[in-house]
């Protein structure tokens, strides 16, 4: 990657981090804005970033679920919803 796209994720994932401790969801959006403030180039990879990495989080939460309802011997529960209202920039 080139120097904007590891300063975004690593920022990024700095944010979410900060999000988890704060217990904001719109936090993510609040660090895009005052990224976009300065760079909408910046703010771009930034959403990106952090929209893969809350993605793979999600996904992973669901693996783990179903694993964890496999071994229990229960029915599996459906995917969540569409995670497209989960992050509004």
């Amino acid at each position: 990657m080139g120097i904007m796209d590891d300063l975004s994720d690593d920022l990024a994932k700095d944010a979410i981090k900060a999000m988890d401790v704060i217990g904001d969801e719109q936090f993510i959006q609040q660090v895009s804005q005052v990224i976009g403030a300065t760079s909408t180039t910046t703010q771009e990879a930034f959403n990106t970033a952090a929209r893969v990495r809350l993605a793979e989080r999600r996904a992973r939460d669901y693996i783990l679920q179903r694993v964890k309802e496999h071994k229990a011997g229960l029915n599996p529960t459906a995917p969540p919803p569409s995670a497209e209202d989960d992050f509004e920039v």
